[in-house]
């Protein structure tokens, strides 16, 4: 019977213990959210649980406004099309320059809509702000060349129609 008793006190002695020395790494780890190091591609932590989300300031070119424009572009590219095809390039050089504007700006909104969706700068700093800068770029070079094969050449509208007739 003595020998159960000693046997009890060792093992609670035993697995006190043990629990204090295994519990003991958790306490180390629970520290703050914040204190965690930034893992590329991974969460960024700040803050605990009961902190009030952080909202971005309100802009007027972001939200309804940014998205009707996206929808009047993206209607407005119907006629335009169509005019290109029923009139020539060389009689309409406004309808050259409206079309080529429209056509860079709808491929620039919809590549800056695929960056900010699974690039955003956030979650990748630098390839995010690389890839927006790259974009801004392109668009700016895309302009110039738009430009010059307009005024320089025959044209978008005359494009499509030696296209059409080919």
């Amino acid at each position: 019977m003595s020998s159960s008793l000693v046997a009890r006190a060792v093992n609670k002695n035993i697995t006190s213990t043990f629990a204090r020395r295994s519990l003991r790494p958790l306490v180390v780890h629970a520290r703050g959210a914040a204190d965690t190091a930034y893992v590329p591609g991974g969460p960024i932590y700040r803050g605990t649980v009961n902190d009030p989300t952080t909202f971005p300031p309100p802009s007027k070119t972001h939200g309804s406004y940014h998205w009707a424009f996206e929808r009047l572009l993206s209607a407005g590219l119907v006629p335009l099309t169509v005019a290109a095809f029923v009139t020539s390039g060389s009689s309409y050089p406004v309808l050259d320059g409206l079309l080529g504007i429209s056509l860079v700006m709808h491929s620039h909104i919809g590549f800056d809509s695929i960056l900010v969706d699974y690039l955003h700068p956030r979650k990748f700093p630098i390839l995010g702000r690389v890839s927006k800068w790259a974009l801004r770029a392109t668009t700016v070079g895309v302009l110039v060349g738009v430009y010059q094969f307009n005024t320089n050449d025959i044209g978008l509208t005359e494009l499509i129609a030696k296209v059409w007739t080919a």
